[in-house]
């Protein structure tokens, strides 16, 4: 494996915690014999370029140094090319990051374990989700419903800003809570109708900054847990709400599990998110492809 490595940079990830994580994690990687060269982007598009010709030119790892938002953009750049993935969490959410048993907000101690898996066993292989059609990978979780309309409506307001916009967005939601149509096709079944409040579709446990949505799902099984919220009254919802950061919510009477490596989902003016970022609208297909990634320091 080549010795040089990409630090593939948000600035602004973490109000700035991407900038200033980045320099610290260079030296480690450094100072552990490595050639550390940075990516920046003048946007997504340009970002995902600029990753992508490094991943083409062989560099011998992709460094994410950010928040989800830029491990999603990294995983387009290295999925199925061999290239292991480092992840240096410095964003708000790090789902990623929690999922593969990463160091969060602690860019010294994520390099370190990069440098040592680098030489140890190259990163260990990790399902990724890939949405047919649009081509795009996903780590963590496909969310539809409550959850998406959610992100919809806070994407869309102004002020206030950060996570605040999003609490907002939530009680506006809620106080037009109605129940969705969903057709849904798990694998080669037979396609079934049901009424749902959101359906996630989890190749990780958590999204949303460690809401563990699909708790007992795993990243080595090549399946995905897909968790149905029923139809449910405002009341039941937020006395659900606060367990979903404990998983305990898949024991409530309104909650179901499936399993599958295939799922579509359609249904009327639902946008789909997959780690956080906007697919566009159901109908939306997705399979489980194991193995796709290597996760350096990933445990």
């Amino acid at each position: 494996m080549t010795s040089d490595l990409t630090l593939f940079v948000n600035p602004t990830a973490g109000r700035g915690r991407g900038a200033r994580a980045a320099l610290p994690a260079a030296r480690v990687l450094r100072r552990a014999g490595y050639s550390v060269r940075t990516v920046l982007g003048m946007d997504a598009p340009d970002a995902l370029r600029r990753a992508r010709e490094a991943v083409a030119a062989g560099t011998g790892a992709l460094i994410a140094v950010g928040g989800d938002g830029l491990v999603s953009l990294a995983l387009q750049a290295v999925a199925g090319t061999g290239t292991p993935l480092g992840v240096v969490a410095v964003g708000t959410g790090n789902d990623f990051a929690r999922a593969n048993g990463l160091p969060v907000r602690d860019g010294e101690a994520a390099a370190r374990l990069i440098a040592a898996s680098l030489k140890e066993d190259g990163g260990r292989p990790r399902d990724l989700g890939l949405v047919t059609g649009s081509g795009t990978w996903f780590g963590t979780v496909l969310a539809s419903g409550l959850d998406s309309r959610v992100n919809d409506r806070g994407n869309r307001l102004r002020f206030p800003r950060g996570r605040l916009r999003y609490d907002l967005a939530l009680l506006a939601e809620l106080a037009a809570l109605r129940p969705i149509r969903y057709r849904m096709r798990l694998d080669d079944g037979p396609e079934q109708e049901l009424e749902a409040t959101l359906v996630a579709v989890g190749n990780g446990s958590c999204y949303g900054g460690g809401m563990r949505i699909c708790a007992d799902a795993r990243l080595d099984d090549g399946l995905f847990d897909i968790t149905v919220v029923g139809p449910c009254h405002r009341r039941t919802l937020l006395t659900v709400f606060p367990r979903v950061y404990r998983g305990s919510h898949l024991g409530h009477p309104k909650v179901t599990v499936h399993r599958a490596a295939r799922v579509s989902l359609a249904a009327e003016a639902v946008t789909g998110y997959a780690d956080g970022e906007p697919l566009g609208p159901l109908p939306l297909t997705a399979e489980a492809v194991p193995g796709a990634v290597r996760v350096l320091g990933a445990r």
